[in-house]
């Protein structure tokens, strides 16, 4: 069941960030910009889905051919059971099958597992990791692709808490 919700949420977030042409009743609404942190809305078809975004300050190596990368967390209230604070990133390439994704706030390390170019935390861990985005400073998201490059994406986290706040408030 955990992976029917992730492999769901994925579907959403990549349906969120390429809405094009014609789906403009269902087009995320920016809620507002906190800093470094954006949140957004839109009606699902089984719930109301908010989430927040922000995109790397840095990579490591550059020059690396790769689309855009994200870092999101994401509510959906009326999904059953309910989704609040599900961390994920999308990383702009197909991550290598079976090979973790680490996860850096300021120094404490988290494991990731992927599925194509997203990768999320272990469900258990999603309120931990929200909490010490919370409270952190920066964030890194280390991954290789299938074709065995690695890459290290920072973020910062200036702005996630009164991102979050927005979410939390527009999605109850």
């Amino acid at each position: 069941m955990n992976q029917l919700r992730r492999t769901g949420v994925l579907g959403i977030t990549l349906l969120t960030l390429t809405a094009g042409v014609g789906l403009a009743e269902n087009e995320p609404k920016q809620i507002g910009a906190f800093e470094d942190w954006t949140a957004y809305s839109y009606d699902a078809a089984d719930s109301k889905v908010c989430y927040v975004s922000s995109a790397p300050k840095a990579t490591e190596p550059k020059g690396v051919k790769r689309d855009p990368a994200f870092f999101l967390v994401t509510n959906m209230p009326g999904r059953k059971p309910p989704v609040k604070g599900e961390v994920s990133t999308i990383i702009g390439y197909p991550f290598k099958e079976g090979e973790p994704v680490k996860l850096t706030i300021d120094d404490q390390a988290y494991e990731m597992f992927s599925k194509g170019d997203t990768a999320w935390v272990d469900t258990g861990s999603d309120k931990k990791i929200v909490a010490a985005m919370k409270g952190g400073k920066s964030l890194k998201v280390k991954g290789t692709s299938w074709r065995g490059k690695t890459t290290e994406d920072t973020y910062s986290l200036q702005g996630i808490s009164a991102a979050l706040a927005a979410i939390d408030k527009a999605c109850k």
